[in-house]
């Protein structure tokens, strides 16, 4: 098995969520990024577009 290191913005994603005890689905709701962009972002799978990065931003600068 292959470990690949999480990126930052990933990381501090789920420490919020950790923090907060938010599911996926809540955040997805909450920020306005479905919950699948926020799935493969936090698994690596795809690089977060601007606006993602500024919705998630936001929602985890005000909360």
């Amino acid at each position: 098995m292959s470990e690949h290191k999480l990126s930052a913005f990933a990381e501090q994603i789920i420490q919020y969520q950790k923090k907060h005890d938010l599911t996926d689905n809540e955040m997805a709701f909450s920020s306005h990024v479905s919950v699948e962009r926020i799935h493969d972002i936090k698994s690596n799978e795809v690089e977060p577009n601007a606006d993602e990065i500024q919705r998630l931003k936001e929602f985890m600068g005000g909360n």
